[in-house]
């Protein structure tokens, strides 16, 4: 079972990224938008970014980061700088974003998903890729709840997932960085699958949001690890520390809010994840 190591710093705890360019660990209070830095010495500073939603946080190949907001992106020079707006991605206010991740090329994909999800907003929302010099496409033109998207580390998989499904979905990666062939990869276990990481085998890390647990699974698909919060509402995990061995796993209070939601979660794994992509823009 995984160990809580922050106080409930957040209500909405998303996205955890490591990167040494702003010394370690970094997740967002995405419906709060802000971004919150866990220290080497366990203290979490928070960074209000102005804006009302920060979906994710990556670094940036020359510095600072960039940030999901409400419906498009910001950027910063440096890691403590405030963000300024860069894109807008669509007008609908019932849309917001949700979650995003850099691909091998240094390109961001930024997903969204309606405020209110029920029928009639089904595949309302999209995944959008954006260049470094921040032209934007849609790489999925219908999707209900985008989620974590990351790369195997011969480039030639990416993983997604669009909650709503239930699904982890695999893609094939063509030489110039398209996906392709998208096919289920494994089924949520009874759980909504959410943020997800790939580690430097290939093997694939997924949260899965009301159980609590972050499920390691091989390129094949079959069940390598489950590590175990002590709280249901388990929304990303990622791969860091020194030797890459650290698993961090954010947890919500939005669904449960109960002892050790709004918090961070660690353990120690065997096999070290990838170094992070940064966005190229």
């Amino acid at each position: 079972m995984l160990e809580q190591i922050t106080d409930r710093v957040a209500f909405h705890a998303e996205g955890p990224v490591w990167s040494s360019t702003w010394g370690g660990l970094r997740f967002v209070d995405m419906l709060a938008g802000a971004i919150l830095t866990l220290h080497a010495d366990g203290s979490v500073t928070r960074l209000e970014t102005g804006a009302h939603v920060a979906a994710f946080v990556r670094p940036r190949t020359n510095g600072g980061y960039v940030v999901g907001t409400d419906r498009g992106i910001a950027l910063a020079d440096t890691p403590d700088a405030l963000p300024t707006p860069a894109l807008t991605l669509w007008d609908d206010e019932g849309i917001r974003m949700n979650e995003g991740g850099v691909d091998p090329w240094g390109y961001l994909y930024a997903g969204s998903m309606p405020y209110v999800r029920n029928e009639q907003t089904a595949g309302s929302a999209k995944l959008y890729r954006i260049s470094p010099t921040l032209e934007v496409s849609v790489t999925l033109p219908h999707v209900t709840t985008s989620n974590g998207i990351a790369f195997s580390p011969d480039r030639t998989r990416a993983y997604y997932n669009d909650t709503t499904t239930r699904y982890t979905d695999v893609f094939d990666v063509t030489g110039d960085g398209m996906l392709t062939n998208r096919r289920h990869f494994h089924d949520g276990m009874g759980g909504s699958p959410d943020g997800l990481t790939v580690d430097s085998a290939g093997n694939v890390w997924v949260a899965l949001n009301h159980l609590g647990r972050a499920v390691l699974y091989s390129p094949e698909g079959e069940v390598l690890d489950v590590q175990e919060t002590g709280a249901p509402g388990s929304t990303a995990v990622t791969l860091g520390g020194e030797d890459g061995r650290d698993l961090f796993v954010t947890v919500s209070r939005e669904t449960d809010d109960v002892a050790g939601a709004g918090a961070v979660w660690h353990g120690r794994v065997d096999v070290p994840g990838q170094e992070t992509a940064a966005f190229a823009g």
